[in-house]
């Protein structure tokens, strides 16, 4: 038996302008996806993905060799279809032996979360087919990649998307104000490609100005981790920044205009976590306002 695993992520900076190359910071998780693999006798691909609570999520059989047609009309199936078509591409030898396989895949978090559903599973697959992940991943959902650096990351890092091989560097960051740092879930998903798209559609007259500030304030915001002050004044410099560019208000503003500290999205802005700064007194306003999904920043982060 196989078995292959990666974490799930959070980027803590330069969101949006990661993808033209900014500097970013991104952290892994402590909770992601495995997928096992068992050999079994018949030419085919038996595959079953189960959530976090043990439920299943979905299951399906494909014959083996693959094809490039597949009847099925579910979504997700037909997207894990065109993930591992996308992986024989790279690896002609992927799954074309007669021997067939059980696939297992399980999440350890809520797909609603939003910490790489579909990054750890392309980082799976990536490598149970011994190809490169990036590619992979550009053949199937895009983006700009750092969720894939996380995948297999054991530290913070930075990261800088290339048109070849990102430049991914491991680094040292370990606030020492992290006991007042809390990541809150929104109750709500955002959609990675939508948010990209809204991004792309935006004047770029101004963007490699955009990309040099960003990039200055996520190595400042990297060389703040040991005053809580500078760091929050820091994320408030990032979300107005960032407020301006995509013509969209800060998630404070929107939702929690009356929170006494800083809040920063993270990702797409509209879903998934925020980062606020506060006392654990201080996260009961979330809770008064329905947001009971609060993970202190040592819980979550690797």
């Amino acid at each position: 038996m196989l078995s292959f695993y990666s974490h799930g992520k959070l980027l803590i900076t330069a969101e949006y302008l990661v993808l033209d190359s900014a500097l970013a910071l991104a952290v892994p998780t402590k909770l992601g996806q495995s997928l096992t693999i068992a050999p079994i006798n018949h030419p085919k691909l038996i595959w079953i993905s189960v959530l976090h609570d043990g439920s299943l999520w979905f299951d399906t059989e494909i014959s083996l060799p693959l094809k490039h047609s597949l009847k099925s009309k579910d979504p997700v199936i037909k997207k894990l279809y065109e993930i591992l078509i996308a992986a024989q591409s790279l690896n002609p030898d992927f799954l074309q032996a007669t021997q067939g396989y059980k696939a297992v895949s399980t999440l350890e978090f809520p797909r609603d979360w939003g910490l790489g559903s579909s990054s750890t599973l392309i980082a799976n697959i990536a490598q149970w087919a011994m190809i490169n992940p990036y590619e992979l991943l550009e053949k199937t959902f895009g983006g700009s990649g750092y969720d894939i650096a996380c995948a297999t990351a054991n530290t913070p890092l930075t990261y800088i998307r290339q048109t070849t091989v990102p430049i991914v560097n491991p680094i040292v960051f370990n606030p020492t104000f992290k006991e007042h740092l809390f990541f809150i879930h929104l109750n709500r998903k955002q959609n990675s490609r939508e948010s990209i798209s809204h991004y792309r559609n935006l004047d770029t007259s101004e963007r490699e100005t955009h990309i040099k500030a960003f990039t200055i304030l996520t190595k400042e915001i990297i060389a703040s981790q040991n005053s809580l002050s500078i760091f929050e004044d820091l994320i408030l410099q990032h979300e107005s920044l960032l407020s301006k560019i995509i013509q969209t208000p800060t998630i404070k503003k929107q939702l929690f205009p009356n929170y006494p500290n800083a809040i920063k999205s993270l990702g797409g802005w509209g879903g998934d976590f925020v980062l606020a700064i506060g006392s654990r007194e201080e996260m009961k306003y979330f809770v008064e306002k329905g947001y009971h999904t609060m993970i202190p920043y040592s819980e979550m982060v690797l």
